[in-house]
């Protein structure tokens, strides 16, 4: 599915998490180019000061708080305005399901499955920004993909750096891909360094402005792990032929390794806006301030192997794509429960792994084969991991 950017009319955007890193950036950019974008739904979960302002910037004609209870704060902030307020899974889901040309799903964790579901399932062109949509639900979401005819555009810049770099008509040619990552703040720590960790020290990224989850994710490197897990699901590759390599700079984004030796790769400065305009301009560009790169001033750029004694989400990542079905719903939600504990100051950085290992040995591997089932496991998974932390 492809759409003329540049014809009579803007394409239409949705965003699912406006308040978000991703849809903070998203905004910017529909901003800078008014003639191109109009906007149609904001979605968000309780950041309502930021929702209605948003809302309001942006001309949406619906703005929706996940948190039924902040159904009469949104609404009071729209006052005076033509933007409808809705609440609740319900009304986000419905915004995801609107007429808009393009779903920017930027929901971070679990939460997002549904509605970026409800988005494909009417044929949507979708930016990608949630990881666990097929972490959790891979097969089921290509599956409705191919039903309802829908388009997913990957906007982590990894996988939106391998979009711009595979070759789809000819992917027999394709060795290896290779997924870059920062290495995160604690990339030359020592182990009891990172035992001491807080979630200050976790979230104080050195390239990236993302938000605490995700932050933290990077920190462990469980981040590159379900980005392994998703790019199984978006390109045509076996989990064999999945690397990840520690790149400090942040320039390279993504590498394609090609059985004639060529390797290409996508470079670019540390800016999330990149990859999204990408997204939602595609399959033409457009604009960003995004500082263009200059190579010879960074002069160096460097590559190292993982070290998975230190950050072992990783192996446990890797273990879980080879484990495939329910392995992976477990791994993202003791993860999600164990980064929401760290970052309550309620468990130590490294517990995090051990909470993710120990939910891991006490699963037992079942057939993922609907939405519902997706759902059972994880809120199991959710409890036992709680009770893991209780125990700590």
């Amino acid at each position: 599915m492809s759409l003329p950017l540049h014809d009579t009319a803007p394409r239409s955007v949705s965003i699912l998490g406006s308040t978000g890193s991703i849809g903070g950036n998203t905004i910017d950019l529909l901003q800078r180019h008014p003639d191109s974008f109009c906007v149609t739904a904001l979605t968000a979960n309780r950041n309502i000061d930021l929702l209605a302002e948003q809302a309001r910037q942006t001309g949406a004609k619906l703005a929706v708080t996940a948190d039924p209870s902040r159904y009469n704060a949104l609404k009071e902030a729209l006052s005076g305005s033509n933007i409808r307020a809705a609440a609740g899974p319900e009304a986000v889901e419905e915004a995801a399901a609107m007429p808009a040309d393009f779903v920017m799903a930027g929901i971070v964790g679990a939460a997002g499955l549904e509605p970026t579901l409800a988005a494909v399932k009417r044929g949507a062109i979708v930016g990608l920004a949630n990881k666990e949509c097929l972490v959790c639900a891979g097969e089921l979401m290509l599956s409705e993909v191919k039903r309802a005819g829908a388009t997913l555009l990957p906007v982590d810049s990894e996988h939106n750096a391998i979009f711009q770099v595979f070759d789809f008509e000819r992917d027999s040619g394709v060795s290896k891909i290779i997924l870059t990552a920062s290495g995160g703040p604690f990339r030359c720590s020592d182990m009891t360094t990172m035992v001491k960790a807080t979630p200050e020290q976790a979230v104080d990224h050195p390239n990236w402005d993302m938000g605490a989850k995700i932050s933290v994710d990077s920190a462990t490197m469980m981040n590159k792990g379900l980005e392994m897990i998703e790019a199984f699901y978006l390109f045509p590759v076996s989990a064999g032929q999945i690397e990840v390599l520690v790149h400090p700079q942040s320039v390279i984004h993504s590498m394609v390794e090609y059985i004639d030796g060529s390797v290409l790769a996508q470079l670019g400065s540390p800016d999330m806006r990149t990859p999204i305009a990408y997204s939602l301009a595609w399959p033409e560009r457009i604009s960003t301030p995004t500082p263009k790169l200059d190579l010879a001033k960074m002069g160096t750029l460097t590559f190292e192997k993982p070290d998975l004694e230190r950050f072992p989400c990783l192996r446990l990542a890797q273990s879980a794509l080879e484990e495939g079905a329910s392995a992976a719903i477990v791994l993202n939600a003791a993860n999600e429960v164990a980064v929401s504990g760290f970052l309550q100051k309620n468990i130590g950085f490294m517990d995090i792994p051990r909470i993710v290992e120990s939910c891991l040995e006490r699963a037992e591997a079942a057939p993922v084969t609907s939405i519902d089932r997706v759902k059972e496991i994880d809120s199991e998974t959710r409890v036992i991991a709680a009770e893991i932390i209780d125990k700590l």
